[in-house]
């Protein structure tokens, strides 16, 4: 198990997309290490205790960066925090 932290949402420059994050992990500095990533299950774990999953869908750019789709968007709060790579 892997951890990560929670960058921000994916957008452009008008339009947000609420289930979309990008994640930086840890160890990962290129787009080959990102690669191995591809396909895992990320759970982010509120202050509250409930859990919201989702799912590593490709790499983010050149430096490492994920691209993650969870079930639910996740709440600004979210942003700088933990998740949980599985």
């Amino acid at each position: 198990m892997t951890t990560g932290k929670v960058l921000q949402f994916r957008r452009g420059r008008h339009t947000i997309h609420e289930r979309h994050f990008l994640i930086e992990v840890e160890g990962s500095k290129t787009r080959k290490d990102a690669d191995k990533f591809a396909g895992k299950h990320v759970s982010w774990k509120s202050p509250a205790g409930r859990i919201i999953n989702g799912k590593i869908a490709a790499p983010h750019g050149n430096k490492g960066v994920l691209r993650a789709i969870f079930e639910k968007g996740l709440p600004g709060q979210a942003l700088t925090t933990k998740v949980e790579i599985k």
